[in-house]
């Protein structure tokens, strides 16, 4: 992200009372309870990201198979992080690639933030740190250098907007404030209720961005006044989707590359999935059935799969 001039001192969001930000598609919305499922990665090397993965992130294995595997939080056996191995896949450049800018893992709480950093600093691994005033986040990335985002967020309740856009900003995180709370508590892993919170792509246009992301599949807009960015989410959370043309000169992901395969939106039932999926196609975009499940690539080559928590209700 980049400083916003929005102000955090203008209107305060109430905790559950009706939305007066954002901006709402046209036509299809996805629903309130939208939430995002797994991240699947392509990666050089599976021993050595599983290192990583269970080491520095503090995931734990909840299924391997023969050149992939499953991580998710203790004490919690949801599938977020699927790892599939691809010997020598390339490395992302570090002017990046189109595609993944980061996915975001969110902890339950600030304490959680805090036993991580204190983790990190122990162990002597360089991290990125900002407050964007919703949240606080921690930046890393992978062996094959892909993006990851820990964070934490501010409870909604704290959460200001202006001209219907949510106040959002990057500045320095007060490290020493969120170790403090964590109260001495060491870091045992990713703990339950841990999920992924938001992915970050990198694009080439906002606007093809926009046509894809809010008005075809239905996410509201939530802040489009950071330059060549925009953040999108359901169910008035700050984002679940960012974009940004911050590496508008990237080359493209191929075959071959360190990269993000697909992300998961899981809707709340069937019926939702469809409309989703409805819409889609209605805008000229070709969604593929996969089982039960509706996949999608955007205008730059991302996969999106679309998966309904469970099955109508009659």
């Amino acid at each position: 992200m980049t400083t916003s001039t929005t102000s955090p001192d203008r209107a305060v969001v109430p905790a559950n009372a009706p939305r007066d930000y954002g901006i709402a598609p046209p036509g299809f919305r996805l629903p309130d309870a939208t939430r995002l499922g797994a991240v699947r990665l392509e990666i050089s090397d599976l021993a050595r990201s599983l290192a990583y993965y269970e080491g520095v992130l503090g995931f734990r294995v909840v299924e391997r198979r023969p050149g992939a595997a499953t991580l998710g939080a203790h004490g919690d056996d949801t599938p977020l992080v699927e790892l599939r191995e691809r010997a020598g896949a390339r490395p992302v450049p570090r002017r990046g690639r189109l595609g993944l800018y980061h996915y975001a893992i969110l902890l339950p709480d600030r304490a959680a933030l805090g036993r991580f950093l204190a983790h990190l600093a122990a162990l002597g691994v360089p991290a990125g740190m900002s407050d964007h005033f919703v949240s606080e986040a921690i930046y890393l990335a992978d062996p094959d250098g892909l993006g990851i985002e820990v964070y934490s967020d501010r409870p909604r309740s704290a959460w200001r907007h202006e001209d219907r856009q949510l106040a959002m900003t990057t500045i320095p995180l007060d490290a020493q404030d969120v170790v403090s709370a964590a109260r001495g508590a060491r870091w045992t892993g990713m703990p339950a209720g841990t999920t992924i919170g938001h992915v970050h792509l990198h694009v080439t246009d906002i606007d093809r961005a926009a046509a894809f992301y809010h008005e075809a599949l239905g996410f509201d807009k939530m802040v489009w006044n950071y330059p060549g960015a925009l953040f999108l989410a359901a169910g008035g959370y700050h984002h679940h989707l960012g974009t940004n043309t911050w590496a508008a000169q990237a080359p493209p992901v191929e075959e071959g590359d360190a990269r993000l395969l697909e992300w998961e939106i899981v809707l709340p039932d069937a019926r939702d999935l469809e409309g989703a999926a409805r819409s889609l196609e209605g805008a000229g975009h070709a969604v593929h059935r996969d089982g039960g499940d509706a996949v999608v690539r955007d205008p730059w080559g991302t996969a999106v799969r679309l998966r309904a928590e469970a099955a109508p209700t009659h």
